[in-house]
């Protein structure tokens, strides 16, 4: 890893003079940012994350073959710094979100391939350093609002309940739950000071969840309500609330974030707002006055509604006077859903852009993700830094802009993003590894692709001249710099390039981590090829 951006370095570099962040109609008419403020001065922090997002979704990423309004984002990115080769570590949730709040691969940990179950147990041990954990030790107060989706240690009731069919006992994992009782594990439980919102919107129970507490007692089997839509209330039957209603969980999580940043710019003390919505994943509940609004679909309306949500967070910070000292990330992720592309590419929407696969895939419309930051004290406003750069990033980067220390057992896999935010175009990270549903391996350097499998490794179709081929190989090497699309396979052509990147990929897996410091263990053993 670049030395110049290890984490040994990180004190040295947050110990630059501190100056007050110059107002953000200054910085739009300036030609730089002001400088980067020092550890003693420690901006707000708000990681907003999107739920299946395609790069494409985003208008301002995909100009040409985008047709969804996305003004809030765009703005976002007209004021800040937009990534173009930025990444989730994995092409599903649980598994991003893993890597997120830890700064490690998730493949690392127990969760191999998939995503979590409807009470799925604690995925985070309270033993291990999140971006939360680092922060709040730091000062901070930190909150945690939307999709959790990390898995809980809920309360068995211990008793039998009386079901009525054969899937209802199934639905809930034959663990009947005792919601009178606390909830252990979740974000509470691992450096957040506070939560509210739910597991997923599509698992249950169907209610809110503050702290480690349920908002209620689910007390009967709650049911979606009949429509002509299937992807309009998809969900695991199971416990809730009987007048729940999925429609108001987006503008609730949300109404609740900027709650949270309007009592913190009271209190004047610095913040980390980690606002995961449940948007535009299914159930695609929208609200009245966005239905139709896209003239496209149910979900390009449910994008539309997830980007004012965006711009109510962004009015939050404007309104209570710290949008100038906060750092907002945006993301998403993981690419969008495959169930919601081939009707919006038949309308001229492209959700993945020009990159091939979807949610799922090891090719890069699985795990290339929109990621636009904005920070006034040092971020050029309209500002595209093409450098490769990945999610599991935010812990190292929170470390050198506040001064922290990352324990060598934390953090195994971040990079710190800083000198890319600050203007610098030179790569922080060499390698990045990439893991589909399907716990299939890739990995990038530099402009060079290695797929570990012959196919997508997940949910996405080969071609019908791939389809033909009686055997593929069993690798996929791709030059991204020249293919995007990942269509020409360059294996045979170069098998000491394919040499090289397996071995890295071999040695990244053994070393526990994938930044300099000593070996660390994985939590389970690892199987590269699956």
């Amino acid at each position: 890893m670049t030395n110049n951006h290890s984490r040994y370095h990180m004190n040295q570099l947050a110990l630059t003079t501190v100056v007050t962040a110059l107002s953000q109609t200054a910085l739009m008419a300036a030609d730089q940012p002001a400088a980067v403020p020092g550890a003693a001065h420690r901006p707000n922090i708000i990681y907003i994350l999107a739920d299946d997002l395609g790069y494409g979704d985003v208008q301002c990423l995909n100009p040409k073959r985008g047709k969804i309004p996305t003004p809030n984002i765009d703005r976002l990115a007209a004021q800040g710094m937009t990534f173009t080769d930025a990444h989730a570590s994995a092409s599903v949730c649980t598994p991003s979100r893993y890597s997120i709040l830890t700064g490690r691969y998730n493949w690392r940990s127990w969760v191999q391939y998939g995503v979590h179950s409807p009470y799925g147990s604690a995925m985070i041990p309270p033993t291990r350093t999140t971006v939360a954990t680092l922060l709040r030790q730091q000062g901070y107060a930190t909150a945690c609002v939307g999709k959790w989706h990390l898995g809980w240690d809920w309360s068995n009731q211990g008793k039998p309940m009386n079901f009525k069919e054969p899937w209802e006992a199934t639905s809930l994992k034959y663990r009947p739950m005792d919601f009178t009782k606390p909830i252990k594990g979740g974000p509470t439980a691992v450096g957040f000071d506070t939560f509210f919102g739910l597991d997923a919107p599509n698992f249950p129970p169907y209610c809110f969840i503050e702290n480690d507490r349920t908002v209620g007692v689910p007390t009967g089997l709650w049911k979606a309500p009949k429509t002509n839509n299937p992807y309009r209330y998809p969900a695991t039957p199971g416990m809730g609330l009987p007048d729940w209603r999925m429609e108001d969980i987006l503008p609730g999580i949300t109404a609740k974030s900027c709650d949270f940043i309007t009592a913190q710019a009271q209190a004047k003390k610095p913040f980390f707002l980690y606002f995961a919505l449940t948007s535009p994943h299914t159930p695609l509940a929208v609200n009245k006055e966005w239905e139709g609004k896209s003239g496209l679909d149910l979900y390009a309306d449910f994008v539309m509604e997830t980007d004012a949500m965006v711009g109510r967070v962004l009015g939050a910070l404007e309104k209570s006077g710290v949008a100038d000292d906060t750092l907002v990330i945006f993301s998403s992720d993981n690419g969008c859903a495959q169930h919601c592309v081939p009707e919006l590419e038949k309308k001229g929407h492209f959700p993945s852009a020009q990159f091939r696969g979807c949610k799922s895939d090891s090719w890069d419309g699985g795990h290339r993700i929109p990621f636009i930051t904005r920070w006034p004290a040092a971020i050029k406003p309209g500002s595209t830094c093409n450098q490769l750069a990945c999610q599991m990033d935010l812990m190292a980067t929170a470390a050198e802009i506040t001064g922290a220390k990352i324990p060598e057992t934390a953090g195994e896999d971040s990079v710190s993003l800083l000198p890319l935010l600050k203007g610098e175009n030179k790569p922080v990270r060499e390698t990045l590894v990439h893991h589909s549903i399907e716990g299939k391996f890739a990995i990038r350097e530099g402009n060079w692709k290695l797929l570990v499998s012959p196919g997508s490794g997940g949910w996405s179709k080969p071609t019908d001249a791939e389809a033909k081929k009686q055997k593929r190989p069993a690798v996929q090497l791709y030059d991204m710099s020249a293919d995007e699309g990942e269509k020409k396979n360059l294996q045979a052509e170069h098998p000491e390039i394919v040499k090289r990147l397996r071995a890295k990929l071999e040695q990244i897996v053994a070393d526990g981590r994938s930044t300099l410091g000593p070996k660390q263990k994985n939590d389970v053993p690892v199987k590269i090829v699956k």
